[in-house]
């Protein structure tokens, strides 16, 4: 293991993070040889000094060296070029690479060091604006031995580090990461969007989860709650299913009563015995089933659909409801707003006005399209489906738009 007091440090790339990882280091004690393309880069960081010439210069005065460049191309440059760090690579040499890139490059990156005799770390970093306050978290993929190599100085930056496992690992880790905030953004989007046209002040939503859930255990609940083994149990999981479905369901009859678009929603409720794990529901049989058709066909197109049909012994239209609704219709993988785009499409092949007026109904409301979708849709398919087919698309269109707002006509605060 590489002695603390003897372990050069060097930094690649002076950016908010990397400039901090180097503020970081001097005020540990570790000063660390840095470059950048920028020969001024290092004058407003404390304690950090001048750029040298290249990468190469820094690999030959450092022993592990922070890579904190952009993308995959500057990182392979400043690695692998001709005055990249592995020009001047010496025993025991580790390149920690900060930069988050696709996981290929990770590999290609450690293979090229591995041929060289170097230590290779993917390490993702978080909050990136605390890189100067001995801040981040260090997440890091790579052996072990290189891992405990390159520690005493990741230590002298980051707050914490976490070992994830092997190359790749880290890089993995932190991608991850990024979609749960960035899921996270678009769930309050949307949430946020339907408080706000219920007359609600988004000041007083996010007062309430700051007030009911201070610490942000929610948003990690599920995870937590699987077993040692990775899975979720499947008591838990049908615990939760009826309470899911019915919040859920709430959010999206509320979303469309005030024509509000959560597409996140309906993908959530879509899927959701597969979040749980729970597999796909059983099918209903018999009287149940027809019941299920008729209820997802006044989904599918409207409350009260299905009263034209109910109770008809056709063997057609018995099929239409048992099959069609209950089975196709009704199976999760899509969204109802999924399938409803795929008929509109085949619609307008046939070029019938009459069934695209109630498909494109439907969608308006269920909350689920709304009329400038709707019209953006027509000219879409009029590329496909040819111009005269697209005429009787937009005619059975504009009828549903124009009956849908005769009965539900726009509000004073719509209009303006």
């Amino acid at each position: 293991m590489t002695d603390k007091h003897t372990s050069r440090a060097g930094v690649v790339g002076l950016g908010m993070i990397g400039g901090g990882v180097a503020v970081s280091l001097a005020r540990s004690g570790r000063v660390p040889a840095v470059y950048d393309i920028r020969p001024d880069a290092s004058a407003d960081l404390a304690g950090v000094p001048d750029p040298l010439e290249s990468p190469a210069q820094v690999a030959e005065a450092g022993d592990v060296v922070m890579v904190a460049v952009v993308d995959a191309d500057q990182a392979r440059e400043v690695i692998g070029g001709e005055q990249g760090l592995l020009s001047a690579a010496h025993p025991g040499l580790t390149i920690v690479l900060l930069a988050t890139v696709a996981l290929p490059v990770v590999h290609e990156l450690a293979g090229l060091c591995a041929r060289h005799g170097v230590g290779f770390l993917d390490c993702g970093v978080t909050p990136g604006d605390k890189a100067a306050e001995n801040g981040m978290v260090a997440i890091v993929g790579g052996e072990q031995a290189t891992v405990d190599a390159a520690r005493p100085v990741l230590d002298d930056w980051a707050k914490k580090v976490v070992h994830c496992g092997p190359p790749g690992a880290g890089m993995a880790t932190k991608i991850a990461r990024n979609v749960i905030t960035y899921g996270s953004w678009r769930t309050v989007a949307e949430a946020t969007a339907l408080a706000r046209a219920a007359g609600v002040d988004p000041d007083r939503l996010a007062e309430v989860i700051d007030t009911a859930d201070p610490e942000g255990r929610t948003l990690l609940q599920l995870l937590r709650m699987h077993g040692p083994d990775g899975i979720l149990p499947e008591a838990v999981g049908r615990q939760v299913e009826p309470l899911m479905t019915k919040d859920l369901d709430a959010a999206r009859d509320l979303a469309a009563t005030l024509a509000v678009d959560v597409p996140l929603v309906d993908v959530v409720r879509t899927r959701a015995r597969q979040t749980l794990e729970l597999g796909d529901e059983p099918s209903p049989a018999g009287r149940e089933l027809h019941q299920y058709g008729l209820e997802m066909m006044d989904r599918v197109y409207g409350p009260g659909f299905s009263t034209a049909v109910q109770g008809s012994n056709d063997p057609f239209t018995t099929e239409t409801v048992d099959y069609l609704f209950a089975q196709v219709w009704g199976r999760e993988g899509l969204s109802v707003r999924d399938r409803r785009l795929l008929t509109l499409g085949v619609a307008a092949t046939v070029g019938r006005p009459e069934l695209v007026q109630i498909i494109a109904n439907g969608g308006l409301v269920n909350g689920e399209l709304t009329p400038d979708e709707l019209r953006e849709a027509v000219l879409h398919l009029a590329v496909y489906t040819g111009w005269c087919k697209a005429t009787a698309t937009q005619a059975g269109v504009t009828a549903a738009i124009d009956a849908h707002t005769a009965a539900h006509p726009p509000t004073a605060q719509e209009q303006k």
